[in-house]
Order: structure tokens, then sequence, then C-alpha cells
């Protein structure tokens, strides 16, 4: 509705939609959807690929800046903490990474699972890890081996800038009670399971993938990946979803917080048309304020 009334493409903020094998655990839009608006970032990588915020803020702009070349309104939708904060404020430039520290800290999760070391990254950049849906192996040892180089947290050169609005920006979050955002959030996972996130998942291990793959380190992915391997039942594979899925979004909405600039939706008492004109009304307050 919003992309259609201000002529709109969305651009997804979501590290996880731009895999094309990933469809049901990643709620991509429909392909109703999809004819109805443009969007972009969405099934453009290979599963075996890698990515990361500064990829993606490189794809990002440039689709951004054709957008614009066509005269419409670029919107960038979902809540991927660090994607969403490359167009906030720049990602600064960090060292390459060492390959000697690579091998020693891979050496150390072969020997002794992944578990040790986040919880010395937890130690040494909490916020970091604030903003990780998962345990994935690469970022961590990525993040483990930026800190052994510069002595400083990985999050350091996402956040050595004050927070700004950046200009011709709006910046907007929607906000649902708890207990409401609770009850949606289990809705949103049994669909999931529902249309089939189980043989999705098992299709994916049949067809080679890895499951230490970054994408399928994601939550949904790897609950699911431990019931398939026989690690947990169905009942505690659902439980695990759930309850991965309500912490995720609460470190969303921490995270979110730190934004001073930020218009927060109330979706629980407003309609649709009565969200589209407070974001017509903030829009053009942050107009004239250029």
């Amino acid at each position: 509705m919003l992309a259609k009334w201000i002529n709109g493409e969305i651009i997804s903020v979501d590290s996880r939609q731009c895999y094309r094998q990933i469809n049901i655990g990643t709620a991509k839009p429909t392909d109703e959807q999809l004819r109805d608006v443009p969007h972009h970032n969405i099934s453009n990588l290979d599963l075996s690929e890698e990515d990361s915020a500064m990829a993606f803020n490189g794809r990002a702009m440039s689709w951004a800046r054709e957008i614009e070349e066509r005269g419409r309104t670029v919107i960038f939708c979902g809540g991927s903490t660090l994607h969403l904060q490359s167009l906030i404020r720049p990602l600064d430039d960090m060292p390459s990474s060492n390959e000697e520290n690579i091998e020693q800290l891979q050496a150390e999760i072969d020997e002794h699972g992944v578990d040790p070391l986040f919880e010395r990254l937890q130690e040494v950049d909490p916020e970091y890890v604030s903003g990780m849906n998962d345990r994935n192996p690469r970022r961590i040892i990525r993040a483990l081996d930026v800190w052994m180089q510069t002595g400083k947290p990985f999050s350091h050169f996402h956040n050595d800038k004050p927070f700004e609005q950046p200009e011709n920006m709006s910046v907007f979050a929607t906000h649902w009670p708890r207990k409401m955002l609770h009850q949606r959030i289990e809705d949103r996972c049994n669909e999931m399971l529902e249309n089939g996130l189980v043989d999705e998942t098992r299709q994916l291990l049949e067809s080679g993938y890895s499951p230490d793959l970054q994408a399928l380190q994601t939550v949904g992915y790897r609950q699911v990946i431990q019931y398939l391997n026989g690690d947990i039942g169905r009942e505690q594979m659902e439980k695990d979803f759930k309850t991965a899925t309500r912490r995720y979004a609460k470190r969303q909405i921490t995270w979110l917080r730190r934004w001073p600039f930020l218009t927060w939706l109330n979706c629980s008492e407003n309609s649709h048309e009565g969200l589209l004109e407070t974001i017509q009304h903030q829009v053009a307050a942050d107009m004239n304020k250029g």
C-alpha cells in the first residue's frame, strides 16, 4: 500500500531474503506482491555465497540510484540490524582477514565447538553480539580476528560516529504491545512450519548444501536442522524456534531505540490509512528540516 501510494520501489534490508533457495523461512514477498511492486535484494545470491552488511550496502546504493533516476521513491524495508545501520551511517574501513588468526580460531571451533568462541566474543564485543541472530562461526571468527588485530571490538568499526538522521531519509519502525508481538511471532512461526519449512530445509541438505552455511544458521533453519539431525524432537524444535525468534525481536527493538530520529508506528491502535497519514506527515516534516 505504501509503495503504491508514494510510487516506490522496495529494497529488502533482510540478510537472508537475498538467497534464492530459502523462501519459507525468510518470509519472502509473494509472487503477487513481487508483480505488484518492484523489489530488490530478493533471490539474487546463491545459498553458497557469503554476504555482508558492506556488500549489501554496495548493492543497495546502486539500486537506490537507479530507482531515483526512474523518478521513483526508494523504500528500504527489513530488520537485519547491521544492514540497516549501514544505510544510516557508512561502515568504516576495517583490516583484511589475518590468515593465521583465522586458522587458529577455526582450529578451536573444530576441537571445542563454536560456543567458547561465542562466549569470548560476548565478553569483548557485547554490542556486536546483541545484533546477531545466530552463532554463525564465520561471523564470530571474523569479529574476533578484527579484535585480535586491532584491540578494538568489531562493532567499533560500525559505531565510531554519532547517530545522525541521513539527509533526505525518514526512518520508521513498527511497534506492537509485547503480548500482541509475541502472538504474532507465534503465528508466523506456525505458518512457516505449516507451509513446509521442514521439507524445504530437508531438500536443501539432500541437495548437498552444508548445514554450516551462513544462510542456514538463521533462526528457524538452525532449529529445523537440529531436528532433522535427531538432536532434538519436533516439539522442542518448535519451542526453540519461537523462543529464538522472540529473542531476536527483542534485540532488534533494543538496537533501534538507539536512533533518536526514528518514528515509531503504533500498529495496534491505527488503521493502515492512519499509519500512512503518520508517515506522510513525518516525511513532510523531515523534508522541511532540510
